[in-house]
Formats: C-alpha cells, structure tokens, sequence
C-alpha cells in the first residue's frame, strides 16, 4: 500500500476514528481533501490519515479549527507531511498544555468546597453569580479559568 492508494469514506472513518460526518465537514473546510469516483464517491488518499490524527491532536489542545486550517495550510502539497513537520506544527503546544494543566488543576482546587453542582455554601462559592454581575465580562462561564473557557469555545468552531 502507498500514500495515494484511495481510501473509501467509511474506511477512513474506521481508521481515524472521525464519523463520516466529521470528514465531509473538514473536507469542506479544507482541513483534508478528497477525490471523487465517477459515481461521485469521496475517495481520500492514504496520507488523509496523519492530517487527521493531526487534527484530533490539536483539538485535544484546544486548538481551534481556524487554528488547524492556519497550521495544515503551512503543510507542503502533494506530499503526505513528515515527522519534521508535525514536530514544527506542534512546538508551541507544550505552553497551551502547561496553560491547561494549571487551569485544571485550579478548578480542581477550587472545587474542594463542592459536591457535584451544588455548593456547601453558596456565600464562599467562587462561581456564585446571583445577581449575574459577571454578564458585562462576555459570555460563557467567565469564572474559570481562561484556558478552559478557551478548550470550550474552541470545541464549538
């Protein structure tokens, strides 16, 4: 098997892990690329696969997937991408990791007063908003920290 060997969609699908669905979507960005059969099936090359575990990779960071497209258009064409270029697509990862590990675990430690959603006291929760003060700040829950409102938007585009 070679990188232009043509891979059906539902076996792209099995392979990455990505729903049909999620793979018609990224074609359409322009994320992955495919060709079509004179039946007009979506064929993608073998190298579709690397893209699309770069993808999965970078929206577990919580890149965004206008970051994606910014970081894949950088990618040389007509050639499937080396381990040197994923290796200088990803070197600023490290610091968005280290950002949302620090995030998480302050969330975890500012959770230790809670149980589950509801608070043991609603006069020292960090998230109580009672009087929804925290609405001219943007939307989104503005109390956590800036990484994970980030993660989330970024999971919405």
């Amino acid at each position: 098997m070679h990188t232009r060997d043509l891979l059906a969609v539902g076996e792209v699908a099995r392979r990455s892990g990505f729903a049909p669905s999620a793979l018609r979507y990224y074609d359409s960005l322009g994320l992955i690329s495919s060709t079509r059969t004179t039946g007009d099936q979506r064929r993608y090359e073998r190298g579709v696969l690397r893209r699309l575990a770069f993808i999965r990779a970078a929206r577990n960071v919580g890149l965004t997937l206008d970051e994606i497209a910014e970081a894949l258009a950088t990618l040389p064409q007509g050639r499937t991408p080396t381990k040197s270029d994923w290796n200088r697509l990803s070197r600023g990862w490290k610091d968005r990791i280290n950002e949302q590990i620090q995030a998480l675990e302050t969330l975890r430690d500012d959770l230790d007063s809670c149980i589950g959603c509801g608070c043991l006291s609603l006069r020292t929760c960090t998230f109580s908003n009672p009087n929804d003060d925290v609405a001219s700040h943007g939307s989104g829950a503005r109390y956590l920290p800036r990484r994970l409102r980030a993660a989330d938007a970024a999971s919405s585009g």
